[in-house]
């Protein structure tokens, strides 16, 4: 009775891994359908990501002019103490290294506020045209029955690449 009980575990083991191996084969049968996306591509090539730039651009041009104006005034006026400090008496001379550090300032104060609003404006830009991004691969990814979208990978053979699809889908769908 013994040898009878212990024939039937081996069997019992062999039929469930049996049984589990032929669940588990139609699932193998069909490979995995896999799209790779390069998100700076979209980021750089789309007309929305140009769009963007643009407006960026075109929203910060005026406050980078006055900055790059403000620069070349303190340029200048140090280069005008460098030339005049031989001949200015002590009085004079401090009045205008105080003028030249203040405007230093000034303009230092500008550019880390320019900066950080374009920074900011920036990020708010991306964050649209990443949203964007996202709908227009899931839609593809939904369209063709992919089972697995990689972004950014280290090698992408071109035939799995979509980057284009998801470019062209982004522009259509900006019009």
């Amino acid at each position: 009775m013994k040898t009878a009980a212990l024939l039937v575990k081996p069997l019992t083991v062999a039929a469930m891994t049996a049984a589990a191996l032929w669940a588990v084969s139609p699932a193998q049968a069909q490979p995995a359908r896999i799209a790779a996306v390069n998100s700076e591509r979209i980021l750089r090539e789309s007309q929305p990501a140009r769009l963007a730039q643009s407006r960026l651009a075109q929203e910060f041009s005026q406050r980078d002019h006055e900055l790059q104006d403000m620069a070349r005034k303190t340029k200048a006026l140090a280069d005008q103490l460098d030339q005049d400090a031989a001949v200015l008496g002590d009085a004079e001379r401090q009045r205008r290294q105080r003028e030249v550090s203040e405007l230093d300032r000034e303009w230092q104060r500008k550019q880390r506020d320019f900066r950080e609003d374009l920074n900011q404006r920036r990020n708010e830009e991306l964050a649209q045209l990443r949203q964007r991004a996202s709908r227009a691969i899931r839609q593809l990814a939904e369209q063709r029955k992919y089972d697995l979208v990689i972004q950014e990978a280290v090698y992408v053979n071109p035939r799995l690449d979509i980057t284009d699809d998801v470019i062209k889908a982004i522009n259509a769908s900006s019009k």
